[in-house]
């Protein structure tokens, strides 16, 4: 094995040596996106709604809470007693009409075709290995006219009759992280609930009548 150190490049020696300097970091794209968007949107949308509702709603609620945290030695105790009577009793009518007449005309005036762009001739492909990072690496041209004409009458009609009752009766007892703790928990519920629909009518008419021009 030889001992002697590499010998050390000189000046004249790094000049003679060939090379390309690369293309600056500035000059590479990746994307090159053009969009030319012309859109023109005619939107047409009558509505036309009707609700009708007899109702009777009752919603008796009862809650009882307790709790201990992080206490020693206690005691949570949580009643909730309920007692309800609910009567509901309904006699009427309950009538949607929604009748709709529209005359929608959307015609729009002729539009002129749009110029058509000369034919552009491919650039040539670099043959150079450092000229392969010239240009952007996609390139995008988009030209998009699009007339549209949307329309879109609508008619609707609702009819309820209804008897909703919730008795809602909750207790609730806890003890976290506690020592020799108690807790107690009672809900009692008597509920009596009585709902009566007699001779009532929900009827919901939704008539529509559209002329539409596009």
């Amino acid at each position: 094995m030889s001992d002697s150190l590499p010998l050390r490049l000189t000046m004249d020696d790094l000049e003679a040596e060939g090379g390309q300097a690369l293309p600056a970091k500035e000059v590479i794209s990746l994307l090159d996106l053009n969009v030319n968007l012309d859109l023109m949107l005619d939107v047409a949308a009558p509505i036309d709604l009707a609700v009708a509702a007899n109702a009777n709603v009752a919603a008796p609620i009862d809650a009882a809470v307790a709790a201990n945290v992080l206490s020693n030695f206690s005691s949570a105790t949580a009643v909730a007693d309920q007692d309800a009577v609910i009567e509901q009793y309904i006699d009427g009518r309950a009538i949607a009409d929604a009748p709709q007449t529209s005359l929608i005309d959307q015609s729009a005036e002729p539009v002129e075709p749009a110029p058509v762009d000369p034919v552009v001739e491919p650039e040539p492909v670099p043959t150079e290995p450092a000229g392969l990072l010239d240009g952007p690496l996609l390139n995008l041209n988009v030209d998009l006219a699009l007339d549209a004409d949307l329309a879109a009458p609508i008619a609707g009609a609702v009819a309820l009759n209804a008897n909703i009752a919730a008795p809602i009766d909750a207790a609730v007892a806890a003890n976290v992280l506690s020592t020799g703790s108690s807790a107690v928990a009672v809900a009692d519920q008597d509920v009596i609930i009585v709902q009566n629909l007699d001779d009532v009518v929900a009827r919901a008419t939704a008539e529509q009548d559209s002329e539409i021009i596009q």
